[in-house]
């Protein structure tokens, strides 16, 4: 099984926990206000929103927590949010890049950069760890009444590079052009996924034992909590049974 693959499947085992959505609400509605923000509050106009809204449905979002960011990013008082990326390295040579959205980028930056060197990391330059990783849209699909077969040659058929099917959802990836493509395809079908993004896919991964693994994760964990970080994508390579513990 892929990098990207496991991933999703570690998202969707933390989105069940309280905590977790709590987080994952409020990651959600900066998506939301930011999308209205650039490009106006019509889903059907706004293709950034539309995704923004599939993955709050994703993690049964209730319909008001979604209208009210629409109607903050209507709001021309309502405070601006600057999109911000961050790029470094952990322990172990294990490579990080952050993505983050702030109305104050002093804070954001202070507290990644604590956290780096609090953990023996360093924070690199800006593009110094794009070679690293491809960007590429994520789209995880409930299986349901899906015909697989079928299913994957539309998927084909729409630009998808990989399909992988687990735990009762496929994993679909697309080259980061061909997301538009399938985010019309899958409306098309009249097929909701539970999450579409684009994420940062790491080249290759690095294997570490579990234990030094756990450590590096947590750091992970530090910085994904932290009120403005979105994402955070790295090359650890995640086994099977680090997999079973999440």
């Amino acid at each position: 099984m892929s990098g990207h693959s496991k991933w999703s499947t570690i998202k969707r085992r933390k989105g069940a926990q309280d905590a977790k959505r709590s987080k994952m609400f409020s990651k959600i509605i900066k998506d939301i206000t930011v999308a209205v923000k650039e490009s106006g509050p019509d889903p059907e106009n706004n293709p950034r929103l539309r995704m923004a809204i599939a993955n709050a449905k994703g993690v049964s979002m209730p319909k008001d927590n979604i209208e009210r960011a629409i109607s903050k990013g209507k709001d021309k008082d309502a405070e601006n949010f600057l999109e911000l990326t961050y790029e470094g390295y952990l322990s172990h040579g294990i490579a990080i890049y952050i993505e983050c959205t702030t109305d104050n980028q002093q804070r954001t930056i202070s507290n990644v950069r604590a956290i780096f060197n609090k953990y023996s990391g360093n924070l690199g330059t800006k593009g110094s760890l794009s070679f690293l990783f491809d960007r590429k849209g994520i789209f995880t699909v409930p299986k349901g009444e899906l015909d697989e077969e079928e299913f994957e040659l539309e998927m084909i058929d729409a630009g998808a590079e990989d399909i992988e099917g687990e735990d009762g959802f496929f994993s679909i990836t697309t080259a980061m052009e061909d997301f538009g493509n399938m985010q019309k395809k899958l409306e098309e079908m009249g097929i909701e996924p539970e999450s579409a993004e684009l994420q940062r896919i790491p080249h290759e991964t690095i294997k570490l034992d579990d234990e030094t693994a756990r450590k590096i994760l947590k750091v992970i964990e530090m910085f994904e909590d932290d009120d403005d970080v979105q994402k955070v994508f790295h090359n650890l390579e995640i086994t099977d049974e680090l997999m079973s513990e999440m």
